[in-house]
């Protein structure tokens, strides 16, 4: 769609507002609303004016402006406003230099596609990520010098057994651990779901699945089919904004925080890659698994890479409560076919060479997709640029090593402080073809380091008073 085809669809769907979207460095969607009749075709190649210092990680206030020019091929109308409204995601330019601003998430997935094609190697990236997710019928959180709390209900949870409810407790209820592919009653969210699917093909998303998952407690995922790198990007965004705005027009709440109920499954979201050229797939040949070559070297890279990549693909101090032995989550850097307790899947679903892919199992949806996807394909593309032997496979049930048998493997950082550390050590390979620039990376860890890591080291947990208190 060019701008003239644009103001067309516009006509065609009677639009009266235009609503500007684009992504922080920490995968959130930030928008403003415009009047459509107050726009022309230069508002393609002029943009429109912001104040960039008032967006979490980015400007100083002594050189905010920025400047968000539309991309009229992502336009949509959008499905939650009460007038009609075509959303439209806009990349990020400085308004001095004219150039893309080095800190715009979209801009470095459009960056890396084409670092991906100067190599050589591949002329496509094909990502497929899971994300699951919460839907709590209600949550209240509250922190501060008096005390501190959270607390989150669903109907389906299984703390709820007991509980009298005002149309008389049915039972029904989901079992810790037991909420993978349960019909209704028990699954009492796929009408939800189904609203939420059905909004996504409206959008131009290709939906495969809709399920409950592992969780108790309203835990969901809905599968996208795989797209080429900037469509998933892009799509997750949707995703996302989707799957709240339903759930609260249902009177729920969604949340893609990784870990919001102790001692059940938290949310991942494993995703899945693939390079190919010409229409042909590079992942299929006759070694390991059916994998090729060139495959397994990337698979190297991701391992190799793996503490840096978890920074952006696990993004929260969060994160590292799903990311321990017996949730499901993979701790260990190894690969494997089959095992899920690797971090480095091969699945074996189908015999079709065009089937073959790695799963990396370790992320989860509270990453930025445009950051967490191209630094994964950059680490596959340091793989097979530098040969990079993934190892040998790591077939057996991991959980079940023992603790010596493990110091001797890769494992995940423990901790988002961790994970930074080895960001800041490792990202060579994230700044290749200036894909990633240095003033990104250094101020999404500062920020994650001031703003995460030392408030929360500020306060005191409220486990620490059982632990504590009576010392």
């Amino acid at each position: 769609m060019n701008p003239k085809e644009f103001f067309k669809f516009c006509d065609e769907h009677d639009v009266k507002q235009f609503d500007m979207k684009f992504c922080d460095i920490f995968g959130t969607w930030q928008h403003c609303t415009y009047p459509l009749d107050t726009l022309d075709e230069g508002v393609f190649e002029d943009g429109l004016g912001f104040d960039g210092s008032s967006i979490r990680g980015w400007q100083a206030i002594n050189e905010s402006d920025m400047i968000a020019i539309p991309d009229p091929s992502t336009a949509r109308i959008d499905p939650f406003f009460a007038l009609p409204t075509v959303s439209v995601i806009a990349d990020i330019f400085d308004p001095i230099t004219k150039q893309p601003y080095n800190k715009d998430p979209r801009g470095v997935a459009k960056r890396g596609v084409e670092y991906l094609k100067s190599t050589g190697i591949a002329d496509t990236c094909f990502v497929g990520p899971e994300p699951e997710f919460f839907m709590f019928d209600d949550i209240r959180y509250h922190s501060s010098q008096r005390g501190a709390m959270y607390e989150i209900d669903s109907s389906e949870a299984a703390w709820n057994t007991g509980r009298s409810e005002v149309t008389g407790n049915l039972g029904h209820k989901v079992g810790y651990k037991a909420g993978y592919f349960p019909v209704s009653p028990s699954d009492s969210l796929g009408d939800i779901r189904g609203e939420m699917v059905e909004a996504m093909r409206a959008l131009g998303i290709v939906v495969e699945a809709h399920h409950h998952e592992v969780g108790t407690a309203g835990q969901c995922e809905i599968d996208m089919k795989f797209e080429d790198l900037l469509t998933m990007s892009d799509q997750f965004m949707w995703y996302k904004y989707v799957i709240k705005n339903v759930a609260k027009k249902h009177g729920k709440t969604a949340t893609f925080m990784p870990k919001p109920v102790f001692e059940d499954n938290g949310s991942g979201m494993h995703t899945h890659m693939s390079f190919w050229k010409d229409g042909n797939t590079l992942m299929a040949g006759d070694g390991y698994a059916g994998m090729s070559e060139q495959a397994l070297h990337a698979i190297g890279g991701i391992l190799k890479h793996g503490r840096a990549l978890i920074a952006l693909s696990n993004p929260t101090i969060n994160s590292y409560h799903r990311l321990v032995p017996g949730y499901e989550a993979p701790v260990t850097l190894a690969m494997s076919q089959r095992n899920r307790s690797a971090s480095c899947r091969i699945p074996m679903y189908s015999a079709s060479p065009k089937a073959k892919r790695v799963e990396f199992r370790t992320p989860d949806p509270s990453a930025c997709g445009y950051l967490s996807f191209t630094a994964l394909m950059m680490a596959m593309i340091d793989g097979v640029q530098n040969k990079i032997d993934p190892g040998e496979p790591l077939d057996r049930d991991i959980y079940d090593m023992t603790p010596e048998e493990l110091a001797e493997t890769n494992v995940a950082p423990t901790s988002l402080g961790e994970a930074l550390e080895a960001l800041e050590a490792d990202h060579d390979f994230l700044t290749a073809g200036e894909v990633f620039s240095e003033d990104l990376l250094n101020s999404f860890i500062a920020f994650k380091r001031e703003n995460e890591i030392d408030e929360v080291r500020l306060r005191p947990h409220p486990f620490e008073f059982d632990l504590y208190y009576n010392i």
